[in-house]
């Protein structure tokens, strides 16, 4: 399949089928793309939202308050983690969308 020419979901894999079909799967088993953008649109904000407020909240709290600095900061990588992981996500959404519909942009 040459550049520019859309992608079948047979083939969206990087190689092709990861698997051998079993025969138990749907042979039109697709992945809910619309659906995981709507997420990363809706959380990825989120989560980088809760971020900053867990890392100033962090940086504004003594030893002595409860909760204490140590588990704000864990709150704060722990979200920002989440932020990385839906916006590498909105990311593959994105290239599989552009590349099943055959455009440049997605």
């Amino acid at each position: 399949m040459g550049r520019g020419q859309p992608v079948s979901r047979a083939r969206s894999g990087m190689i092709g089928r990861r698997f051998p079909r079993t025969g138990t799967e749907p042979s039109t088993a697709r992945s809910a793309l619309r659906l995981r953008m709507l997420l990363t649109a809706v959380f990825l904000p989120v989560f980088v939202a809760a971020t900053v407020l867990f890392a100033v909240w962090a940086a504004n709290s003594a030893p002595g308050d409860a909760p204490g600095p140590a588990p704000l900061t864990g709150l704060a990588v722990a979200c920002g983690a989440l932020a990385l992981v839906a916006a590498v996500d909105g990311w593959v959404v994105r290239r599989r969308m552009r590349r099943e519909r055959g455009g440049r942009r997605a």
